[in-house]
């Protein structure tokens, strides 16, 4: 693994990709963030050697090098997921490539259904903590020491310094950060009402099927992290509505822009 995160890593140095600041994992419906850098490269995620290509259809699919101020940016447009079949060491093979480029923290967001009530579609909610349901985690096996510690500490996974300068931006932009603990889920279907009871009853305020395998290698790698939320739907088991992908793809695009320029600001 380590030796194909170094071919990787010369091959980006190689297409112009220097040390960066700060890395970026884009959500599903969430691309406005790009108009936000002074772009230098745009290289496709198929190109890449060692990458996996998305294969849904709302994730672009490119990894972007750019400037906001005086600040390098690496973006991924478009993230990898357990329910596409993918492994976890795949699924976050780019924040540890991110890491070799020099990425010292990292921003991530994602479209996620409300189990919390008093969460509305659009609002916007700092991960605090997390849950992690999937059937495993990018950990498991061997460790390898160049990376990481063999048992990385978890108490603060979300560090509250970035989560501060988010809420700030926030404010400066007239928008209140939520905040709550997100659960990660296999998918890529939506859950039951049973299954949003259960969520509840554990202490889940929103739930989604990322994030939060990059929360851990970022942990793992020792990158600080913040990841933001935007609650696509409200999953009242008692009065669930059925709701499509193209709805969540459009709530999260509506929330797109007010995400974006926070993230830009607090960079």
């Amino acid at each position: 693994m380590y030796e194909k995160i170094k071919e990787t890593e010369n091959f980006l140095r190689g297409k112009g990709m220097g040390n960066a600041d700060y890395g970026i994992v884009l959500g599903t419906g969430l691309n406005q963030f790009i108009t936000h850098l002074k772009i230098i490269s745009t290289i496709p995620y198929s190109e890449i050697p060692h990458f996996p290509v998305s294969t849904v259809e709302f994730h672009k699919g490119n990894l972007i090098y750019g400037e906001i101020g005086k600040k390098k940016v690496i973006s991924m447009q478009g993230r990898f997921h357990f329910y596409e079949g993918y492994s976890f060491q795949q699924i976050v093979f780019p924040i540890r490539v991110m890491k070799m480029l020099g990425v010292k923290n990292l921003f991530l967001s994602n479209a996620a259904g409300g189990i919390n009530l008093d969460f509305k579609k659009g609002d916007l909610v700092l991960i605090d903590d997390h849950i992690n349901l999937l059937p495993g985690n990018p950990l498991i096996g061997k460790n390898e020491d160049s990376f990481g510690p063999g048992f990385p500490d978890m108490s603060q996974p979300y560090s509250l310094e970035l989560q501060q300068q988010l809420k700030k931006c926030g404010l400066s932009e007239k928008v209140i950060l939520k905040k709550g603990v997100y659960a990660a889920v296999a998918g890529p279907m939506l859950e039951t009402p049973a299954e949003y009871r259960m969520l509840k009853n554990i202490g889940v305020d929103m739930v989604g099927m990322s994030t939060v395998p990059e929360v851990i290698a970022a942990n793992h790698l020792g990158l600080q992290c913040a990841a933001v939320s935007v609650i696509t739907d409200e999953c009242d088991p008692d009065n669930l509505k059925p709701i499509s992908i193209e709805e969540i793809i459009e709530v999260a695009g509506k929330a797109d822009k007010k995400l974006s320029k926070i993230f830009a600001d607090a960079i």
